[in-house]
């Protein structure tokens, strides 16, 4: 007999539950804690970000990448920096970093601000003949000493 599955997108991926038959699929989903879906995001999230717990309500992950959530301020440096820092290996491309900072709802000149952003030491191009972009030791520490704290003071 063929199995039957489900596939369930999520916001940290895919969950794919499988079964004989739909019954069995139904009966399978039912024995999930009512709270299954926001406890494997969170497992997901505090590993794939690098600090999750630091970024919690500030940044979320996405299968896209990290996605701005505070209603807070940013100037365009800010929110570019924190973009980096939330994604994988604190880099990214330009194309990328525009992409999800519209999705956090903010347009920005994003290759001019990573412009900038290079030659104040914020962030640097680990390969010249490759698009991305990576945050310096200097840029860690500014949007943890500075950005992250900023965003922690006013929430609490």
């Amino acid at each position: 007999m063929k199995k039957v599955e489900v596939r369930i997108k999520t916001p940290f991926g895919e969950i794919v539950v499988e079964g004989e038959s739909p019954q069995e699929v139904l009966s399978i989903l039912e024995t999930f804690p009512e709270d299954f879906m926001e406890k494997v995001s969170n497992a997901v999230s505090s590993r794939l970000v690098p600090s999750g717990a630091q970024l919690k309500g500030i940044v979320e992950s996405t299968t896209e990448g990290p996605v701005i959530m505070t209603r807070e301020k940013l100037t365009h440096y800010e929110a570019i920096g924190l973009t980096l820092y939330a994604s994988e290996e604190k880099k990214n491309t330009a194309a990328q970093v525009t992409k999800l900072l519209e999705s956090s709802g903010i347009k920005s000149m994003v290759p001019a601000r990573l412009n900038e952003m290079t030659k104040r030491g914020q962030v640097f191009k680990p390969d010249p003949n490759r698009p991305e972009f990576k945050l310096t030791m200097q840029g860690e520490r500014w949007v943890e000493d500075e950005i992250l704290a900023k965003l922690r003071g006013k929430m609490s």
